[in-house]
């Protein structure tokens, strides 16, 4: 059972929802993926809650931080040093949201930026290395950048976190991988020119499960709905949810799950 205790500077590590519903996050996605909630009770912590499979981390949920801001998964990228990574974001062309900071004494983060408008987070670890669980059914098992500009994706990501995207044209669609030292930890795909101009570039957290069609059909049943119906794709078979909020994630059944 892949059970992680340390990741490699650079490779993603943590996904965690912002919800304007906590608690009906909490009912939707226990109910999906059968997950426990906890919540912690520092009052600094502000009301974060780990969401958990067997005893072990495998997401985080927080509310809301602005009234503005949408309900989306975030993506965590593990790295030595928060704040020197921080400054290579802006000298790379990206930007800085939320300089780094320490959470507790779980670790240090920052909220970005890169060129094409995607967000995602950093962490420097300290007590909680990110995600206890991958690659098992209900665990994260992918995580995916889309956006409009693969070539300033490429050159940014290279150049913050040594990334090398690997694009090739498999059955028609062409698809980026990201290797770091040789092996893949993530995807990049480009957005679609029917998708409307305003929706932004984003990262897109996947998450393992036994049976796509049986997840889809009961992420319906829960309030949840489907962006892209289940569908064959060289990895296994996946789909594009929205859950009750409109925060979207995907799931999907590997073909050849990780030994």
């Amino acid at each position: 059972m892949p059970e992680i205790t340390k990741y490699a500077p650079g490779t993603p590590s943590w996904v965690d929802l912002s919800s304007p519903d906590v608690e009906a996050s909490v009912t939707f996605y226990s109910a999906l993926f059968g997950w426990s909630a906890e919540t912690d009770p520092d009052p600094e912590a502000g009301g974060y809650t780990m969401l958990r499979l067997d005893d072990r981390a495998v997401a985080g949920l927080f509310p809301l931080q602005d009234e503005n801001q949408p309900p989306a998964w975030s993506t965590y990228v593990t790295v030595d040093d928060a704040d020197a990574t921080a400054k290579a974001v802006e000298g790379a062309g990206g930007a800085v949201i939320a300089p780094p900071f320490d959470v507790l004494d779980s670790g240090r983060m920052a909220i970005l930026v890169d060129p094409t408008g995607a967000f995602f987070s950093i962490w420097q670890p300290k007590a909680n290395i990110g995600a206890e669980l991958v690659n098992e059914p209900v665990s994260l098992c992918w995580n995916e950048l889309n956006t409009r500009d693969l070539d300033g994706a490429k050159a940014f990501y290279r150049k913050v976190f040594g990334w090398e995207g690997a694009t090739d044209d498999n059955d028609g669609m062409t698809y980026t991988e990201w290797r770091l030292d040789g092996a893949g930890i993530g995807g990049m795909l480009e957005i679609s020119d029917q998708v409307p101009a305003e929706v932004p570039a984003s990262w897109l957290a996947y998450f393992a499960v036994d049976d796509t069609d049986a997840t889809v059909a009961k992420a319906g049943e829960l309030g949840g709905s489907v962006v892209v119906p289940p569908t064959d794709i060289p990895p296994g078979r996946f789909a594009l949810l929205s859950d009750p909020h409109g925060a979207h994630f995907a799931v999907i059944t590997l073909s050849d799950p990780p030994g």
